[in-house]
């Protein structure tokens, strides 16, 4: 999988990217079917409070699908967190069930 780590409006600290190629894997992993994962950092200033740092992972599938998880906090590591946790949600519901193939007492006899 290729993976991109982007910095907008802010600079990041190495660690940080490091820990993103990280969540990159570990989500490659989950979907075994992407070709593209891309985290994009930035920070927001709002007037009437401080500014708030975003995360936004996007990852492009084989199958043409595109999933995004966006986070947003106080700092850069949680918002990667939570952004990890959305798109991991919609693995979860993407991914196929194992379907229960017991067999009814009447094909048995």
């Amino acid at each position: 999988m290729l993976m991109t780590v982007t910095a907008r409006h802010c600079e990041i600290a190495e660690d940080l990217r490091l820990r993103a190629t990280q969540v990159l894997d570990r989500l490659d992993h989950v979907a075994s079917r992407a070709v593209d994962g891309t985290v994009v950092f930035d920070m927001v200033d709002h007037k009437d409070s401080s500014a708030r740092h975003t995360a936004e992972i996007r990852l492009h599938l084989s199958s043409g699908e595109v999933l995004i998880g966006h986070g947003e906090s106080d700092d850069h590591r949680t918002a990667l967190d939570q952004a990890e946790a959305r798109l991991r949600h919609q693995l979860g519901k993407n991914l196929p069930r194992s379907r229960d193939r017991r067999r009814d007492a009447s094909e048995l006899a």
